[in-house]
């Protein structure tokens, strides 16, 4: 790759990824623990029980073993709701508490996020060079082949890190733990759980990208400007956010389940052959809570959705734009 090319082009970026992960790690991580916090205390999670835990980038299977009484989600302590479980935790806690479970994650969700932003940029501008007048539509398939890109490769070091935590493994134990999965289901084991998650990801991807893109380019049109600010690029994440949310939330209701029924299955030294296909899951919530079973979760989805769209989209462009001049200043520096 000619790295001075991408520079003028402005897709060799990646400092600006460091702003994308904090401006989501920091607003919205405290927001899960809080509502993890909550659960354990209605319901207590016993040995081998999953939970699902968002770091603000990625979603990640939690799975719950004894002899760990000093887990961060069994700590002590009364809520009587959100607000006041920010309050107290905060106080009692230390403010750090609620970031707590974030570091192991951060495997999963740097290169995640990584791999799919650059694979987003220059499939985009690949794709517009060649679509021709169709050009509009670059961003829909790009976000739609970022995402499975992106899936693919982090599916297995999810499942395997699941895996890990459930038997209580040490990192140095690693290989022995792909090669007993590998040797006991084949190496398609390594990838359950990806047709439910692109179900979810790849609409959104390509949704997400396409209106943002639209609404950029429409807001940008209305105020007379050739490149977007701040609040161009917030209200644009934020609305194609939400719209792309919204319209994948059935998925995302039995990509949980599913993701929690393959964690506690492992758990349990049981083949997560025996979970339940999506379409199972998807006729099993239809049967037991009728249709409005698969929009369950609507208002908080969207209320965690929207925001968090808005600032990752923000901090990445705002990110771009500053070393893309920061570039071009360094090539007219070198040239003179």
């Amino acid at each position: 790759i000619d790295k001075n090319s991408l520079n003028r082009s402005g897709l060799w970026l990646s400092p600006a990824e460091p702003l994308l992960y904090w401006g989501c790690l920091v607003n919205f991580t405290p927001l899960d623990v809080v509502k993890i916090r909550l659960q354990a205390q209605k319901s207590p999670f016993p040995k081998g029980k999953c939970f699902v835990y968002c770091n603000g980038l990625m979603d990640h299977t939690c799975v719950c073993t004894n002899g760990n009484s000093k887990a961060w989600y069994k700590a002590p302590g009364h809520f009587n709701g959100t607000l006041d479980a920010f309050i107290k935790i905060g106080r009692r806690e230390g403010i750090k508490s609620l970031w707590s479970g974030l570091p192991p994650t951060l495997i999963m969700a740097v290169p995640a996020t990584v791999i799919y932003f650059t694979c987003y940029d220059q499939l985009r501008a690949a794709l517009r060079v060649r679509m021709g007048s169709h050009a509009e539509e670059a961003p829909l398939l790009a976000g739609a082949l970022a995402r499975v890109g992106s899936v693919t490769v982090i599916s297995p070091l999810e499942l395997i890190r699941t895996k890990m935590q459930s038997q209580r493994s040490l990192y140095r134990e690693l290989s022995e733990v792909i090669h007993s999965a590998v040797r006991n289901e084949g190496w398609r084991s390594l990838w359950r759980g990806w047709g439910p998650t692109l179900l979810r990801d790849v609409p959104f991807s390509a949704m997400y990208w396409y209106n943002y893109e639209k609404g950029k380019a429409w807001l940008c049109k209305h105020n007379n400007i050739r490149e977007p600010t701040f609040a161009i690029t917030f209200i644009s994440g934020a609305v194609s956010g939400s719209i792309a949310s919204i319209v994948t939330l059935p998925f995302d209701v039995v990509k949980t389940r599913r993701q929690v029924e393959i964690g506690e299955l492992q758990a349990m030294n049981l083949s997560s052959k025996a979970s339940s296909s999506t379409l199972s899951v998807m006729t099993k919530i239809v049967a037991e809570n009728g249709v409005g079973g698969l929009f369950v979760g609507f208002l908080p989805r969207v209320i965690k959705v929207a925001p968090a769209c808005a600032i990752m989209i923000s901090c990445y462009e705002f990110g771009k734009a500053f070393f893309r001049k920061h570039n071009q200043e360094r090539l007219l520096t070198s040239t003179t």
